[in-house]
């Protein structure tokens, strides 16, 4: 299983620094207070089974999956399910709520969703539940060895919210 230090220095090779925090970041909500943006800020790693094959998405932290855009988008057919925590270890060598898209087994897909690119920069977790790491989307599919589909939908926005055309952080 990848280390923090791990991350840390494969990231480092590349001219990022993790963030690091007192308070655990489990998920996307107390990802996004501990680093001060919004959830939607959040990239969230994911692990799905998809007719018993894994697959990491990446996703926006006020996104949802939707199974039938995720198998359209691989090509694949079968059930799509969330695995266990053993399961999660076991594919990706990290323990749920730390889960990253960084030094995944080779064999592993990671998908990025593109809900992610309504914000200049977003915040993937390193390898553990205190930590986040600053990226703008390109440089995540890059450093993720990942592919860019359309598997996700918003929710539904709130009333007087601008609209992605109208919000200048989009």
């Amino acid at each position: 299983m990848p280390t923090i230090d791990e991350v840390k220095a494969y990231l480092d090779g590349h001219g990022v620094t993790v963030l690091e925090f007192a308070e655990p970041t489990p998920t996307a909500e107390t990802a996004a207070r501990a680093v001060g943006c919004s959830v939607g800020e959040i990239a969230k790693t994911i692990l799905f089974l998809v007719g018993g094959r894994p697959v990491v998405v990446v996703t926006a932290g006020d996104a949802k999956v939707k199974g039938s855009k995720l198998k359209r988008a691989l090509g694949w057919t079968g059930k799509v399910r969330l695995p266990g925590p053993d399961d999660v270890v076991r594919h990706t060598g990290y323990e749920p709520g730390g889960v990253c898209p960084f030094l995944l087994p080779g064999s592993l897909l990671v998908v990025v969703d593109r809900t992610l690119r309504r914000f200049p920069r977003v915040f993937p977790a390193a390898g553990n539940a205190h930590s986040a790491v600053p990226l703008t989307v390109d440089r995540l599919v890059r450093l993720a060895s990942a592919r860019e589909a359309d598997v996700c939908d918003l929710p539904p926005a709130a009333p007087g919210a601008p609209s992605p055309s109208e919000d200048p952080t989009c």
